[in-house]
Formats: C-alpha cells, structure tokens, sequence
C-alpha cells in the first residue's frame, strides 16, 4: 500500500541541529519534500504551503520554493542515474540546478540578503533599460512571443557620457548580450512569430527582417568560437593569481589539456570552462599556502612570490594584488625598505578591514558576536538586533588604529569609540546623524577601550545573567596572557539566575569559595566582579536582574584594590602594561606566522617590546618589525630538526 501524507519524521527537526515548531518541516536548500495525495482528493482541493526562512539564517539567507506535480530536473531519478553513468565513464556532468527568474526569492525584508539583492537591481537598472517582451502580440492563451532587449540609448550616450563611460556602456551591452545568447534566440523567436502571424498575412512584411536576424546570428557564432582560446587564457591567467605564483609550462599544458578532454566528450565551453575553473579552486597550490625548502639545516629566504602572499593574507587575508605580484616579479619585494613601505600602503587600503576582523576580533574572542544566539531572548530583547553593531564597533576600532597608527594602549584607554544610531542607545549616547562615526568621551560615559566594548562584555556573559568568572577569566588569558590550570571535571554548574536572597556576585562568591577553586577564582574573579556595572550585553547599570545595588569594589589576591572598569584600567596600564604589550606582540607574531608561539620567537617578541615602549606603543612599529623579521621572510632547512 502506498503511503501517503509527509514523512512524520521530517516534523520538528533541524537538519543539523535543535529542534523547530512539531507542526513544521525544515530543511537545507536544495532539498525535495515529496507529498503524496490520492488522486481524488487533488482534483478537489488546494495544497496551501507557507514557506519561509530559519530564524538562524534568516537575516542573510535567501531561497526559491516551489510547489510542482513534477519532479524537479536536477534531482530526478532519471537525472541522477545519467550523472551516475557519465561518472562511471569519465565524463563531467553539468549542474543542472538553476535560478529561476520567474519564481519569487524569499529573503527577510529586513536583512542583508534583501539588501544585496536591492543593490544588485539598482545597480543593473542604473546600466540597463527594461527588456521590452511583447506579449500582446498573440493571445495570452498562446506560447508565442518575441523576447529581446531594445536599446535606444545613443542620446545618453551623445550628450551625457565622456568617451571612456560610453565605452564601458558599450561594453556592457556586448556582454549582456554575449551571456544571454540574444542573437541566437532571436532567430528561435523569430522563427515562432514569422510562422504564426503569417498563417492568413502576406508574408513579404516580415522577409526584410530575416536576413539582418540570420546575419546577426551568424557573426554572433563566430564572435562565440573565436572568444574561446580567449577564455582559456583567461583562466590560465586566473590560476596563476589563485596559486599567487607564474604557472609552469607543465600546469598550462595540465589546464589546456583538461578543456580539450571535456570538449573531446561533447561538453559545451561553458562547462568545459567551469570545469577548468572547479580544477584550478581545488589544487592544492590555492588550497595550501606551501612553502620550497631547500636541502640543510640553515634557514633561508623565501623567493618573492612567498614573501607577497605571506604578506598579502597577513594584512588582507586574500591573494597579493597586482602591485605586489609585480614587485614579487621584479624581485623587489625582499628589499625590506620596499616591504615596509607596503604595510603602509596595505594598511590604508580598505582591505585593511579583513586584518581587523581576522586578527582583531579573534584575538578578543568576539569574531562571531554578529552571529551569537546564546542570549536569553526574554531578558534581553534588543541583543539580537544590535549584536551586529556590537561587532562593527570593534572592526571600525581596530581599522582606525592601524590607519591613523595609534598606540596598542588605546585598546585599554581610549576616549573614543566608533557608533551608529543603534549601539548609541544601546550606550545611551546622542547622535547628530544616525550613520557610523567616532564620538569622543567614552571615558565619561562610563566606557573606554574594550573593557567597554559591547561586544566583549556580551560575549563573556551567560544566557540571562553576567558571568565575573568568564569575564576575569577572559581579561586575564586572552589580555594579560596568563595560563591557568584547566577546572576541575566535577565543578557544578551555576543556575541561570540567582537564587533567591543572593545576589549574582554572592552567587560566584559561594561557588568560588570550594578550596579546589579558590586559587585560580581568586586570580580572575575581582576583574569580573569589578565590572558588574555591565549587564550580560554590555549595558551600563546600577542594579543586577533581581534589583541588588551592584558592587564594584573589589581587590586582587595581593591586595590590590579595584573598583569598576576605571580601577581596572588604571591597574592594567600602571602594574600590568607590559605584559599587555608583551601578549599583544605574541598574538601578532603567532597570527603573521599562522603558527603557535615557539622558543625561538622569543627574541623577536623581546625587541617588539623594547620597540613600542620607545615609541608610544604605535602599532606600526610592530607591523613593521614583523614582516622584516626572519620569522617572516625566511624558512626552515628541509633537514631542520624541531629540537
């Protein structure tokens, strides 16, 4: 007996993890929900579906549903058995899953995704005017129509553009027409439209237009077959950017090989390009950022092209760009004046932002702040909406720092922080204008550096509650570089919320009171206690969730006093400077390197030190002082053994 219905399995579940409503079935795209319906039924009722995003992807996913009596192309039995086929002989098989215009798109009206796709239409209907379908031209009920792009733009071009603007609107257009194959199509539409409005018309109207479509069609082939060696150059050249080094005349011969094989088996250009294409992105020369050693124990000097991509994914996390692939070329690039002077010119370079990102807020720990979904939705009602802004704060910091070259200490005590109109209020400032900008006196506002950062007071927080214990723990590991002993396995876990009569900081104190704990609790704790003014997503306060007058004041094991984020402050640049900049310089050089810190970077992490404390503690000078280390511009001997 057939089934029908759903699967009841597929209800209430994630497909990767959690749960979701029991009346509601949520998968990963693409994907086929197969609904089987006796024949009867259908020919008297409606299926009615509401469909929309996860919550968890929701602000920047984007998908196409669609409700169909058939089985979709690229996921047919049929279709799955020839892929499985040509695999068996050695052939690729095209994609076959495709984007179809005239399905609606479901994103979140709100999010990034419909942002993008906002800006993707204006940015085409700023170039292109509409394509005119003339559909009247036969009835409704009728297939036949004539599709095709009108361009009547010569009066824009003759009294509105400069020479070079008309040329890139031109160019445009060619490729406009090169990707949708219109003269090609034309010919098909044309075929269509001739055929049936000359069934009782003299056909004479429409014979003066068949010769310039046919023409069109024929130097549009051509055009098509001499543009493909210019293809497979181009991506030959792609890969030699991918694999950031000249191609050898084995891998050119590799590529070019590999495109005749996939025509020579009846696959079109495109895929055969595509294919070309999947090769060169899943070669371990882009995959790997491999490095030659050379025979011997001694270190030395990495050839230019190494040096270039060393530097390029240290500042950019992406390959070198054109001026440093010349440098790398002409041999330059191991000048260390040359190398200097491109971390000037990279860190003014907008790309700069990856840095800030990649390093910044790993090393704070708050790289995913953006994405965090731990917070406890009935406490903190707004964390969702500004947990994005709460991130940006700290990208804009750190690019700022490193492009107006500030101190490493203002991380500690600036005065000035990076808003919009939204973490604003959630900071209780005044904005003239709601976009981003620096506002001055974070200090007086109770903040300053990234003690005051929302971003990481919220991360080292609970659910519904702060966390002094993850707070002190984070401000000494990740900046002070302190190592603490692993808790032990049988440690209780802490209610989500303080029980009744105690206050959250009581609450710590009680369970940091277990003589097995108190050493390492009485080491992190008073951080963590001297910024309870902070609610669990970094907002100020004067009282904790169950109304208790929030205490600030605290001391450290030896009897330091500390009292709210100023004596924290005060404490880190007068007792615990150095080792801030000694811990800033370890996660710069382990995160230039992509390594761990080993013994032998002791020496260049002590003169990094030395350095900054000469000179204000800019940032570039340990930029600087990294890329010309030997660390960075040299190797290991193939016959070095690790001691």
């Amino acid at each position: 007996m057939t089934t029908v219905g759903v699967d009841a399995d597929l209800f209430g579940k994630h497909p990767t993890a959690g749960d979701v409503s029991p009346e509601s079935i949520c998968v990963s795209a693409p994907a086929v929900i197969e609904v089987r319906i006796p024949a009867e039924l259908a020919r008297i009722s409606e299926l009615v579906v509401d469909a929309k995003l996860h919550p968890s992807n929701q602000r920047r996913g984007s998908v196409q549903m669609q409700v169909t009596t058939t089985r979709p192309d690229s996921l047919s039995k049929t279709a799955v058995g020839e892929a499985r086929a040509s695999v068996a002989k050695g052939k690729w098989t095209d994609n076959n899953l495709r984007t179809n215009h005239s399905m609606p798109i479901i994103v979140d009206p709100s999010g990034v995704a419909n942002e993008r796709f906002v800006k993707a239409f204006d940015d085409f209907r700023r170039l292109f005017p509409l394509a005119l379908c003339y559909t009247t031209i036969v009835p409704v009920d009728e297939v036949v129509t004539l599709t095709l792009y009108y361009r009547e733009d010569d009066h824009l071009k003759r009294l509105m553009l400069e020479q070079h603007q008309a040329a890139e609107l031109d160019r445009l257009w060619d490729e406009l027409f090169f990707i949708s194959q219109a003269p090609l199509k034309l010919v098909d539409a044309f075929e269509q439209l001739y055929q049936y409005a000359t069934q009782d018309a003299d056909p004479s109207a429409f014979e003066p237009m068949r010769a310039p479509i046919l023409d069109g069609a024929a130097r549009f082939r051509t055009l098509m077959q001499a543009s493909e060696p210019v293809h497979v150059q181009a991506v030959i050249d792609f890969a030699a950017k991918a694999w950031r080094r000249p191609l050898i005349e084995s891998e050119v011969k590799n590529l070019t090989g590999l495109y005749d094989q996939l025509r020579g088996q009846d696959l079109s250009h495109d895929a055969a390009i595509r294919m070309m294409l999947t090769r060169v992105l899943v070669a371990p020369s882009f995959l790997y950022r491999g490095e030659e050693t050379r025979p011997g124990k001694e270190a030395t000097a990495i050839d230019s092209w190494e040096l270039a991509t060393r530097l390029s994914y240290f500042l950019w996390s992406s390959v070198p760009d054109e001026e440093l692939r010349r440098l790398a070329e002409s041999g330059e690039l191991n000048d260390p004046s040359v190398l200097s002077a491109q971390v000037r010119r990279m860190t003014g370079d907008p790309r700069i932002r990856r840095w800030a990102t990649e390093f910044g807020c790993q090393w704070l720990h708050i790289r995913d702040v953006e994405s965090l979904d731990e917070k406890s939705e009935r406490h903190f009602p707004t964390f969702v909406d500004v947990r994005g802004d709460m991130q940006e704060e700290s990208v804009q910091f750190f690019i700022d720092m490193v492009q107006n070259d500030h101190s490493i200490l203002s991380l500690i005590d600036s005065d000035h922080t990076f808003v919009n109109e939204r973490l604003a209020q959630h900071y209780q400032l005044s904005l003239s204008n709601p976009g981003w900008q620096r506002v001055e006196g974070m200090r007086t506002a109770g903040r300053g550096g990234i003690l005051g950062f929302a971003a990481t007071l919220s991360k080292q927080s609970g659910a519904s509650r702060t966390s002094p214990i993850l707070r002190g723990n984070w401000l000494s590991e990740v900046i002070l570089g302190e190592r603490l002993p692993r808790p032990p396995k049988d440690v209780p876990v802490l209610p989500d919320e303080a029980p009744e009569g105690l206050t959250e900081r009581q609450l710590i104190e009680r369970h940091s009171s277990d003589p097995a704990c108190r050493s390492c609790h009485q080491r992190i704790d008073p951080y963590g206690f001297a910024l309870e003014a902070f609610d669990a997503i970094g907002r100020l306060r004067d009282r904790d969730s169950a109304g208790h007058a929030i205490d600030t004041k605290t001391q450290l094991a030896d009897g330091t006093p500390l009292d709210g984020i100023d004596g924290v402050r005060n404490y880190l640049l007068t007792k615990r400077k150095d080792d801030f900049i000694r811990q800033f310089c370890r996660k710069l050089v382990g995160y230039a390197l992509g390594r761990s810190i080993e013994l032998s970077d002791k020496p260049l992490i002590d003169t990094m030190v030395d350095q900054l404390r000469q000179n204000n503690c800019q940032i570039h000078v340990a930029l600087q002082l990294v890329v010309t280390s030997p660390q960075f511009t040299r190797v290991r001997g193939r016959d070095f053994e690790t001691p």
